[in-house]
C-alpha cells in the first residue's frame, strides 16, 4: 500500500472524526467522570480555561495550559486604556518582554516601516492573529531583494479601544500555529457582545512639540448586545489619520547628501466590522463576522534605496500607496459534557493599490513616472476544525485533535508583470522558467494536529503535541513539541519547552516569474562588471527550519512576584538572495536565485518583576537580554535590535476615580552591521554608526467623572530625545529610523 493511499485514508478518518466528535466521546466515555463546561465560564476568545471549582481543578486543553508557558504574556484591555497607542498597537505590543520594532533584514532599507519581532526572529515569522485567524495581509506587498516589504505589518487593522486582550506567545508554545510562527504569535483578541446593550465612542488626538513630525487623531465607536434571548450582535468602525513627517526632517542629519531619506509616512485608517452571535442551542454558538478596513499611505519619500529624484519629491503628502482588507467568517462553538470543539471558515482579501515600483538597480522600490498604477490581490481561504476531548486514561487530560487547510492566491501585475528586464527575444524568455504572460501564482496546504495536556500528579502538567504540514510545492513536514511545568514548592515552578518550527516559502521567493535585475547593489563586483545580475524566484527552495528551546523559573509570593527565562533557537535553511550565480546568460549576465543559507543562531534571556508597593502602587519591569542574533557562518546580524531591552511602568490608583502612571523604557546598543548581504562586500567601517544606548519616558493621568465619562491625558517621550535616519545600512549603519520627541496626547471617551 502507497503512502499516498494510507495518507489520504487517514485524512478521511481523522475528518469524519471531526465532523462527528460524539463518536469518539462515546469510545472514551465510560474510562473516565464526565466534567461539565459551561459557556459561561470561558474567556471573551470562547475558548475552554483551566477552571477552579472549590477544590477541585479541572484541567484545561493544551492551548490554554500554553498561555500559563515561560515565553507568554498578556496586554489587558485595561493596560491599553492607561497608555493608549497613538496609531498602531504595535506601540504597546514593543514593551513585552522578547518584542522589538525592526525590519525584516539588517539593511535598513524601510528603517522607519518596522514591524512587530519577536525574540530577533524578524517580522515575517512573527504571526499575527485576530481572534484566532491569520492576518496575512502584508504578503499583497512586494518582497524585496534584501527580505523587506513596504508595509506597516498586521497590527493597525483593529482600533485599540476594541482590543479585550493581547496574547503574545513566544518559542515552543507557537508552533502549534504552524507555518510562520518560528518567533512566535500575537492573538489580538477583541471585545464580544455581552447580554445587555452598550456602547461608546472615543476620540483621541496627539500632537508632537517638533513642528516636523506628523500629528495623530482617531476615533472610533462601539455598539453591542442582545437582539433576542439566543442572538446578539456587536459594530464597531474607527477613522484614523497620522500626518506625515516633513519630507526634510532627516537633512542635516542624513549621511549622503544628495539622497532623499524620508521620515516616517503618515496613514489614514478607515475600519468597520460587524458580528452576529447566535447561541441556537443551550451548547453551541454560531459566529458571523464581515469587516473591511483601508489603509492608505501620506508619501514621505521612502524609496528603499533613498533615490530623489523630481518625480518622488512631486509626491511627497500624496497617496501613493493603499491596502484595503476584506474578512469573512463563520465560527462554530460546541460547549458539551463530553467536550468541546471549534470549527470556522475563513475567507480574506486584501487589494494592494500602489503606483508602480521599479524591479531594476537603485530604482527598485521607487515610484515610477511612466507605469500607472497596479493591484495586487491576496486571497487566502481558510478552514480549520478541532474537538478537545476531557479523558481519564492513565492520567488526568485533555486530548486535542484538530485539522487546517489553506488556500493562497495572488495577482501581482506590478511585480509579476511580463519582464522587460529578460533579455530574450522574440518573445521567448532567455531565463529558464520565466513566464512573459504570468502574472498569478497559488499554493495550497493541509494540516493534521494532536496535543495532549496530562496533569501528572497535582504539580506537574505535560504537553505533548505534533503537526503534520503537507504543502501541495514543498511535501510534508513534522512539527513535534512538547513544554511542561513543575510545581517545585508552593511559590516556586519550573517551566519548559522545546519545539520545532517551519516557515515555507513565500509567493514572491518561490515564483520564478517574480525578476529583479542589478547593475551593481544586488551583485558582487566581477558580476556588476559584465553587465549586471538577475535575481528570480526558486521553486527548488526548502523551508526554513528552527528548533525553539525555553526553560524558566518563576517565583509568586502573592503582593510581588518574578521570573527568569532562557531561550535559544536553532535557525536553518533561511532564505536570502544568493549572491552567487546559479548560471550565466549568453551575454554574459549572472542569474541569481533566491537560496536556503546556513545556519543562524538566536539566544537570550527574559525575566519580569512585578511588586505591589501598596494596595494602590504597582511596579511591574521586565528585561530582555539579547546573547546572540547572528547568521553563524557570516556572524553578521539577523535585524536590528538592541542588545537589551528595559521596559518599567508604576502605576498609582490615587482614588478611585483618578489614576497615574509613569513608564520608562531603556535600549541597550544596536550595532551596526559590517556586511553588505545583497553583494557579499564589506561596508565601509567609517560609514558605519551603531545606535547607542537611550531611554525613553512617558507620564498619563486618567480621571473617570462617572460610569459613562473617563478622560486621559499623557505626554509621550517625555524627556524629547530624539533620533535622526541617517540612511541605509551602507551608509549609516544601524542609524535607519527615527524616534519621534515629546508629544501630548488626550482621550475623552463616553459610553452608555
Amino acid at each position: 500500500m502507497s503512502s499516498q493511499f494510507r495518507l489520504s485514508h487517514l485524512s478521511l478518518a481523522f475528518i469524519a472524526t471531526l465532523s462527528s466528535p460524539a463518536l469518539l466521546a462515546q469510545s472514551v466515555e465510560k474510562e473516565r467522570d464526565k466534567v461539565p463546561i459551561q459557556a459561561t465560564d470561558l474567556p471573551v476568545d470562547g475558548t475552554p480555561q483551566a477552571l477552579v471549582l472549590g477544590e477541585t481543578r479541572v484541567l484545561g486543553t493544551a492551548a490554554e495550559e500554553l498561555k500559563q508557558a515561560p515565553g507568554v504574556s498578556i496586554i489587558t484591555a485595561e493596560d491599553i486604556k492607561k497608555r493608549p497607542p497613538t496609531n498602531d498597537l504595535s506601540e504597546i505590543i514593543r514593551r513585552e518582554p522578547g518584542v522589538n520594532l525592526t525590519g525584516n533584514s539588517s539593511s535598513g532599507s524601510r528603517g522607519n516601516n518596522r514591524q512587530i519581532d519577536l525574540r530577533g526572529m524578524g517580522p515575517e515569522n512573527t504571526l499575527i492573529l485576530i481572534d484566532g485567524k491569520p492576518s496575512t495581509s502584508r504578503n499583497a506587498v512586494r518582497y524585496g531583494w534584501s527580505g523587506d516589504r513596504d508595509t506597516r505589518g498586521e497590527t493597525n487593522w483593529v482600533p485599540a479601544e476594541e482590543v479585550e486582550r493581547i496574547e503574545i506567545l513566544r518559542g515552543p508554545a507557537a508552533a502549534r500555529y504552524g507555518s510562520g510562527a518560528m518567533g512566535g504569535v500575537i492573538n489580538i483578541i477583541t471585545k464580544r457582545p455581552t447580554d445587555q446593550l452598550h456602547g461608546s465612542l472615543t476620540a483621541y488626538t496627539a500632537f508632537p512639540e517638533n513642528d516636523a513630525e506628523g500629528a495623530s487623531k482617531r476615533t472610533n465607536f462601539n455598539l453591542s448586545g442582545p437582539l433576542t434571548d439566543t442572538l446578539a450582535f456587536r459594530v464597531y468602525g474607527g477613522l484614523n489619520k497620522t500626518d506625515a513627517d516633513d519630507a526634510d526632517i532627516n537633512r542635516a542629519a542624513q549621511a549622503t547628501p544628495d539622497s532623499l531619506v524620508a521620515g516616517r509616512e503618515g496613514v489614514r485608517n478607515k475600519d468597520v466590522n460587524g458580528l452576529l452571535s447566535w447561541q441556537f442551542t443551550p451548547e453551541q454558538t454560531l459566529d458571523l463576522e464581515a469587516s473591511y478596513s483601508r489603509q492608505g499611505n501620506i508619501f514621505a519619500g521612502d524609496t528603499m534605496l533613498n533615490g530623489g529624484g523630481t518625480f518622488v519629491e512631486s509626491l511627497v503628502g500624496k497617496e501613493t500607496s493603499v491596502i484595503q482588507r476584506s474578512s469573512f467568517s463563520a465560527t462554530h462553538r460546541g460547549e458539551f459534557d463530553w467536550g468541546s470543539t471549534l470549527a470556522s471558515l475563513t475567507h480574506d482579501l486584501t487589494r494592494n493599490e500602489r503606483l508602480n515600483e521599479g524591479l531594476a538597480g537603485s530604482g527598485e522600490g521607487a515610484p515610477s513616472a511612466s507605469a500607472g498604477r497596479f493591484e495586487s490581490r491576496l486571497r487566502n481561504t481558510r478552514a480549520t476544525a478541532e474537538v478537545n476531548l476531557p479523558l481519564s486514561v492513565g492520567a488526568e487530560q485533555v486530548l486535542t485533535l484538530g485539522s487546517e487547510y489553506l488556500y493562497e492566491s495572488m495577482n501581482d501585475p506590478g511585480s509579476l508583470r511580463p519582464q522587460s528586464y529578460d533579455p530574450g527575444t522574440g518573445g521567448v524568455p532567455a531565463i529558464p522558467g520565466v513566464s512573459r504572460n504570468s502574472t498569478k501564482t497559488t499554493a495550497s496546504s493541509y494540516a493534521l494536529f494532536a496535543e495532549d495536556n496530562i496533569e501528572l500528579g497535582s504539580k506537574t502538567v505535560i504537553t505533548p503535541g505534533l503537526r503534520f504540514d503537507d504543502h501541495e510545492e514543498y511535501g510534508g513536514n513534522w512539527s513535534p513539541s512538547f513544554n511542561a511545568s513543575h510545581q517545585l514548592t508552593d511559590e516556586l515552578s519550573i517551566k519548559g519547552g522545546i519545539a520545532r518550527a517551519y516557515k515555507t516559502p513565500n509567493l514572491y521567493q518561490s515564483n520564478p516569474n517574480y525578476l529583479l535585475y542589478s547593475r551593481g547593489n544586488g551583485c558582487n563586483a566581477s558580476e556588476a562588471n559584465m553587465g549586471g545580475c538577475y535575481l528570480v524566484g526558486n521553486r527548488d527552495l526548502k523551508p526554513e527550519i528552527s528548533v525553539n528551546k525555553e526553560i524558566g523559573l518563576a517565583f509568586d509570593k502573592g503582593n510581588w512576584r518574578t521570573s527568569a527565562t532562557y531561550f535559544r533557537n536553532d535557525y536553518k535553511n533561511k532564505i536570502n538572495a544568493s549572491n552567487e550565480a546559479a548560471f550565466r546568460l549568453g551575454n554574459g549576465r549572472r542569474v541569481l536565485e533566491w537560496e536556503n543559507s546556513g545556519p543562524a543562531l538566536v539566544q537570550g534571556v527574559e525575566g519580569n518583576l512585578f511588586v505591589s508597593l501598596r494596595d494602590d502602587l504597582d511596579l511591574n519591569t521586565n528585561l530582555t537580554y539579547m546573547i546572540d542574533s547572528k547568521d553563524k557562518d557570516t556572524g553578521e546580524p539577523l535585524s536590528i535590535i538592541p542588545k537589551y531591552t528595559v521596559n518599567t511602568t508604576l502605576d498609582w490608583q490615587a482614588t478611585d476615580k483618578l489614576s497615574f502612571q509613569v513608564s520608562g523604557t531603556y535600549y541597550g546598543k544596536q550595532e551596526a552591521p559590517t556586511l553588505n548581504s545583497r553583494s557579499a562586500n564589506s561596508y565601509d567601517r567609517s560609514a558605519q554608526q551603531d545606535v547607542d544606548p537611550y531611554g525613553l519616558m512617558g507620564l498619563s493621568s486618567g480621571y473617570e467623572f462617572n460610569k459613562n465619562l473617563s478622560v486621559r491625558v499623557g505626554i509621550n517621550n517625555l524627556l524629547d530625545k530624539r533620533l535622526s535616519r541617517k540612511g541605509n545600512a551602507e551608509d549609516a549603519g544601524a542609524q535607519t529610523y527615527n524616534e519621534p520627541g515629546r508629544a501630548y496626547f488626550a482621550s475623552v471617551t463616553t459610553s452608555f
